[in-house]
């Protein structure tokens, strides 16, 4: 049976390039989105767009509202989000929103009895969150060890982070090879119904300069 793996997939750039990279190491990948109360659902739609695109044995989306939960800019709109570069971690961090959506697809993993977990974090270009860094990677691999029948079995989870310490310009060459086309991913924080993004946010900033630094044409829509 060919090897599974369930892949966070939120309809941004990294999270395209990374079932990309699943896909090219022959796992059977099964696409995991989440809705959790973000700003927009353009995302949401951009990772049908990549799922057709890439292929993928299953895709599914999740629910959960953290915007109930409040403390970020990305799920309270009422908080407004940077539009210049910040000191310290930036209001658009979502408290455990890694945790909780590495969680969600180790359930997942573990049903259908796969052992690998995919994610696009980044800890070089990357807006300072701490679940984005190598320590919680490792800390959430040991978790699933000892949270899980398959882990106390004998059956041990992989948390693979491809992008980990990868420079933007990097992720996307990797992706161009890869055949990722980028023009079907939404990024932006704040991005209109369209997907059409406001070039002026964080994540709009690192996406420019990054297509920019690999010197290739930036195909996003800005509004």
């Amino acid at each position: 049976m060919k090897k599974r793996a369930v892949v966070l997939l939120s309809g941004g750039l990294d999270s395209a390039t990374v079932l990309a990279i699943a896909r090219e190491q022959g796992y059977e990948s099964y696409a995991l989105s989440v809705s959790y109360g973000q700003r927009h659902v353009a995302e949401l739609r951009a990772a049908e767009r990549v799922v057709k695109a890439l292929g993928a044995a299953g895709h599914q989306t999740l629910h959960v509202n953290l915007d109930a939960v409040g403390g970020s800019s990305l799920t309270d709109t009422s908080m407004a989000v940077p539009e210049t570069p910040t000191t310290g971690i930036p209001s658009t961090y979502v408290p455990a929103r890694n945790t909780l959506f590495l969680s969600m697809a180790l359930g997942w993993a573990e049903v259908l009895e796969a052992q690998d977990l995919f994610i696009g974090v980044n800890a070089v270009d990357y807006s300072g969150y701490p679940d984005c860094r190598p320590a919680f990677i490792e800390a959430f691999e040991k978790l699933a060890g000892v949270a899980t029948k398959a882990g106390v079995e004998g059956r041990p989870f992989r948390v693979h982070a491809p992008l980990l310490t990868l420079s933007k310009a990097d992720i996307i060459r990797e992706g161009l090879r890869l055949g990722v086309d980028y023009g079907l991913t939404v990024s932006c924080y704040q991005a209109d119904e369209a997907g059409r993004a406001c070039g002026r946010c964080d994540s709009c900033r690192l996406r420019r300069e990054g297509f920019a630094a690999a010197g290739v044409p930036d195909p996003t829509p800005y509004r």
